[in-house]
């Protein structure tokens, strides 16, 4: 029997997959101050799932198309006079709301709702690893590749001006890379607990972190400290195994935090 029989390790694997995407993706969410940009977009996934069953195509590609269109939509208006915080909220629950709907429109299929929610990571099958793990790839490629780009024009977008790189272009890739993470990391957290994913390990990284580099390495770690928690908990506890994983972050955020705030109490 071939250990990717196993479900337990077929969700572990699903987990670390998200994680080494999400984490250092979150890190720029968290720089930039996009947790709302990351909610807007996470909850835009569930339409993504009501076209892909009304139109018969995979759920990845729909999500991705929505969250994407999302994030696109999100990234053009910025800094076109909206109040970002009040048009990010609106869009994020408009699209969470016009999704409900519109799955429950989709004729002759019957559609388990908690599952996209709140995820299903132990339903993890092997065609959805593979999906998981070449997105999570494709996104880790992508931030490698643009890391310097992405960070000038992140910290200092007028230093990023003089140096011939565009922070509105920049944006845009944060954003497919965005969308691509809420696509891979529907069917292991769901759509309202993609956003805790991004913020937790790289909100809680912050307190050991002196480089940018090492704020998403440890970010990966406490994501992976997480899935492995989460998962072990959800088993002893008999609780949902989604949410039970962003409990586990949560704790490790406190816990974080707490080292800190005695570390510079100490000095």
């Amino acid at each position: 029997m071939s250990l990717l029989d196993d479900f337990i390790v077929r969700a572990v694997l699903a987990g670390l997959g998200l994680v080494i995407a999400a984490a250092p993706l979150g890190c720029f969410v968290v720089w930039r101050r996009m947790a709302y940009f990351g909610d807007a977009t996470a909850h835009a996934a569930l339409l993504g799932v009501a076209l892909a069953l009304t139109f018969n195509i995979s759920i990845f590609a729909g999500v991705l198309s929505v969250a994407l269109i999302m994030a696109v939509t999100v990234s053009a208006l910025a800094g076109r006079g909206f109040a970002m915080d009040t048009l990010l909220g609106v869009m994020a629950h408009s699209s969470l709301a016009f999704g409900l709907v519109a799955v429950s429109f989709v004729p002759s299929v019957r559609v388990d709702l908690m599952a996209y929610l709140f995820g299903d990571i132990l339903a993890v099958g092997r065609s959805d690893l593979v999906v998981i793990w070449l997105g999570a790839l494709l996104v880790v490629g992508l931030l490698y590749w643009r890391w310097s780009a992405l960070l000038t024009a992140t910290l200092n977008p007028d230093l990023a001006y003089a140096s011939g790189i565009s922070p509105k272009r920049e944006q845009i890739i944060l954003s497919l890379a965005l969308a691509l993470v809420v696509a891979v990391a529907i069917k292991v957290v769901g759509t309202l607990l993609i956003a805790a994913m991004l913020l937790i390990p790289a909100a809680s990284a912050r307190a050991f972190a002196r480089t940018p580099e090492r704020m998403a390495v440890i970010a990966m770690v406490i994501g992976m400290l997480s899935i492995l928690g989460g998962i072990q908990s959800a088993f002893t506890f008999d609780t949902p195994t989604g949410p039970t994983i962003v409990c586990v972050g949560a704790l490790l955020f406190v816990v974080a935090n707490l080292v800190r705030l005695v570390r510079d109490q100490a000095k």
